[in-house]
């Protein structure tokens, strides 16, 4: 059952990817990362205030929100630091790279999480997961030598070291997840590490960009903007209930999740008439193979 949570939390995730490509295009980041974040703490704003001041109004179901002690908000904090640094870099690296170059970089993210899982959590790899392991970083080492094709070199390319830095802090982030929905309630993880997430991100836009607003990129208000924060509560409150879920694999449910990226890999090639999108396709077609295989693997 977890599996097909963690499915469904892919297909809204993909089209996150989407909307964060099309608000970002020829736009100021930052503006575009709070604004998407404020959407996300607005839909659990009144969540809290209907779970604090009258619980039975949602019988405390899916959507109700425990009372968190305070020593419990510093763990959530945490959480909102880890994830606020991976999508300042994340969000740079979509405005700068083709979606085509993005997606699947971001889609080697379960080996890392996969590693760490190993690490922290004792999870034991068969032969075919360490088999799929092998493949998704043998195909993303030969597109990153596709990508010199665009002009792109890994090795060099500013934009490119910022998303493998979100995309490493994102493994972070789906490693700390599984030690707090273990230990604390999956919707007061996901509703105040929202909330921290506008408190940090407003200094950074007040006192960073707004001075200097008229040095960089505009800003401009795009409907795109409020989607990337709706789709992404959706996939999130997906991926956090399975994760919560007895017997759920950490490292799977990240792997399923990263096959999105055939929804923004497909839409940027379409929308943004985005280059080589054949040859990306096999090598993308190649790592996703082997996260399939660690997939296989885990049965």
């Amino acid at each position: 059952m977890w599996a097909l949570f963690a499915v469904a939390s892919a297909l809204f995730l993909g089209s996150y990817d989407v909307f964060k490509k099309l608000s970002l295009n020829k736009n100021a980041v930052l503006p575009v990362l709070f604004f998407s974040t404020l959407t996300s703490a607005t839909i659990f704003l009144p969540l809290i205030l209907l779970s604090t001041y009258y619980p039975d109004s949602l019988n405390k179901g899916l959507f109700y929100i425990p009372p968190a002690p305070l020593a419990q908000h510093g763990y959530f904090f945490l959480k909102s630091l880890i994830v606020t640094a991976s999508w300042i870099f994340t969000f740079f690296a979509v405005k700068h790279l083709p979606l085509t170059i993005v997606s699947p970089i971001r889609a080697t993210g379960p080996v890392w999480t996969l590693f760490g899982a190993i690490i922290i959590f004792s999870e034991h790899l068969t032969p075919i997961q360490w088999a799929g392991t092998a493949i998704t970083l043998l195909f993303f080492y030969l597109f990153s030598l596709a990508g010199k094709t665009e002009g792109i070199h890994f090795a060099s390319n500013k934009w490119i070291v910022y998303i493998i830095a979100g995309t490493l802090l994102g493994s972070v982030s789906g490693l700390y997840d599984k030690f707090l929905i273990h230990n604390f309630d999956r919707m007061a993880v996901q509703s105040w590490s929202s909330i921290y997430q506008v408190g940090l991100l407003a200094p950074i836009l007040l006192f960073l960009w707004y001075p200097k607003r008229d040095e960089n990129t505009r800003f401009q208000w795009r409907w795109s903007i409020p989607m990337i924060g709706l789709f992404l509560v959706i996939a999130d409150f997906l991926y956090f209930y399975a994760i919560s879920i007895d017997g759920s694999l950490i490292g799977v449910i990240s792997a399923l999740r990263r096959s999105g990226v055939i929804i923004s890999f497909t839409f940027g090639g379409y929308l943004f008439h985005e280059r080589n999108i054949r040859k990306k396709g096999w090598l993308l077609l190649g790592i996703l193979a082997g996260v399939l295989i660690l997939l296989f693997g885990s049965k």
